[in-house]
């Protein structure tokens, strides 16, 4: 098995944001590893969402959806933007 390939030198943000234990090793991979990563984390993604549905009923459904609001909205603003 290889590794992915890293550049030598990062700036510190990243260093930092890919040493976090779960959220940094995906991020990496999909960075630096295959490019068919991606779909393999949306589809954990959408799998923990509907788990969420099934063991906490509605709540579950609605309340990550709700989180992600945030990130649609700066999402609107980036693409008016231009």
């Amino acid at each position: 098995m290889t590794g992915a390939h890293i550049p030598a030198r990062q700036p510190f943000w990243m260093r930092l944001f890919l040493a976090i234990p779960v959220i940094g090793w995906v991020a990496r991979d999909l960075m630096f590893g295959d490019k068919d990563t991606i779909w393999y984390a949306l589809i954990a993604f959408v799998s923990l969402w509907m788990s969420a549905a099934l063991v906490f009923g509605l709540p579950g459904l609605y309340l990550p959806a709700l989180a992600l609001v945030p990130c649609m909205f700066v999402l609107l603003v980036v693409y008016a933007w231009g």
